[in-house]
């Protein structure tokens, strides 16, 4: 699937997970960085971050970006060069439009990647 290359100047996502206890959907605001049809984003809560308990309960995820949704598969980042490309995409997408420091941010985050299946 051909994601609109557009899409990627958005300035947040909104992902949906499935509440781990509830069953219920949860959805968040988020930064995010695109790679073909590969969305990835950071936890600055890391492995802690409701969201990211939710996913790897159920990975299965819905995501927006404008107008466009999606549906995906969620994973947590464990390849070292995939990592590595997530940092950069939110780095240089973000530094310039947030006015605070976010070296931080990039290097201790917890890297979470969406492959996205079938526009909605």
């Amino acid at each position: 699937m051909a994601i609109d290359a557009s899409l990627a100047n958005e300035d947040y996502c909104y992902l949906t997970t499935t509440g781990r206890v509830s069953g219920q959907p949860r959805e968040i605001e988020i930064w995010f960085g695109l790679d073909g049809d590969t969305l990835y984003m950071l936890s600055g809560g890391g492995q802690k971050s409701d969201w990211v308990k939710n996913l790897r309960k159920t990975p299965e995820v819905s995501v927006r970006i404008g107008k466009q949704g999606f549906a995906g598969r969620a994973r947590i980042v464990a390849d070292y060069t995939e990592d590595t490309l997530a940092r950069r995409l939110l780095l240089e997408k973000y530094t310039s439009r947030y006015s605070g420091d976010l070296s931080d941010w990039g290097k201790r985050a917890l890297a979470v990647a969406v492959e996205l299946e079938a526009e909605r």
